[in-house]
């Protein structure tokens, strides 16, 4: 409990700062010996509870275009219905050879991501904004329903570079599809008895003060300081899969 909580306060506040805190939530779940489809549910309970304060922010400052929003809402929870579901079909043994492998690549293509572009790119016609919105919700659904780190960072980079929506707008849109497959992975979980509750409730509660401290603080040394705490939680988690496949 202890070591999970301080992690996913961590995450909080990296997620806040510098994206990416799934990195490091997810490995402390494991870390801390949860079996695999158990680390999966319970952080996705822990992050749904810090995306919807996310969320209600965003849709208090006026980002979120709720007619756009809610047509990707709803491929939104089809895509994470088929991927939290894929999740549960798959062996615990493939899911930590697919962490083992995944999780790296994700992390580097996170942790490299600069600031968005400066200039927004010309418009799309209304329909195609939100056929190609509609399809990235339902791609990136389907990837955090089955696994989750860094869907927050994809989504900005498709909804701004594909879908050419100015970044406040992506940022709304983004937070809204994050909640939308949240919420549907954590249902189904909590459907098929993979979630620990009080974990995942303890979790979520330094989850959420994380992300409030995160977004609160205004040190220019965030970022920087994200970085390494990630690095760290990765390289810990890297070992322990390792020593667990040769154990």
């Amino acid at each position: 409990m202890l070591l999970v909580c301080l992690l996913v306060f961590l995450a909080g506040y990296v997620d806040a700062i510098a994206g990416g805190g799934g990195l490091i939530s997810l490995p402390a779940y494991m870390i801390a010996g949860l079996p695999t489809h158990a680390a999966i549910a319970t952080n996705k309970m822990s992050s749904t509870m810090g995306t919807t304060i996310a969320t209600w922010h965003y849709a208090k400052s006026g980002y979120i275009q709720w007619k756009l929003a809610g047509v990707c809402v709803v491929l939104a929870v089809a895509g994470s219905t088929i991927g939290s579901n894929l999740v549960l079909i798959t062996s615990d043994a493939f899911l930590r050879v697919f962490l083992l492998a995944v999780l790296p690549i994700t992390a580097i293509y996170v942790m490299r991501s600069k600031s968005f572009g400066k200039q927004d790119k010309e418009p799309l016609s209304p329909k195609r904004t939100a056929a190609l919105c509609a399809l990235v919700a339902f791609c990136v659904g389907v990837y955090d329903g089955f696994y989750g780190p860094g869907t927050g960072t994809f989504l900005m980079l498709l909804l701004t570079g594909v879908a050419h929506l100015k970044l406040k707008s992506a940022a709304g849109i983004t937070k809204a599809i994050n909640l939308t497959t949240n919420v549907t992975a954590l249902v189904v979980f909590l459907l098929h008895g993979q979630v620990l509750l009080i974990l995942g409730l303890v979790a979520g509660a330094f989850n959420i003060v994380g992300n409030y401290l995160g977004s609160h603080s205004f040190s220019k040394n965030g970022g920087a300081v994200a970085r390494p705490i990630t690095i760290v939680v990765l390289v810990i988690f890297f070992a322990k899969v390792i020593w667990d496949f040769v154990a």
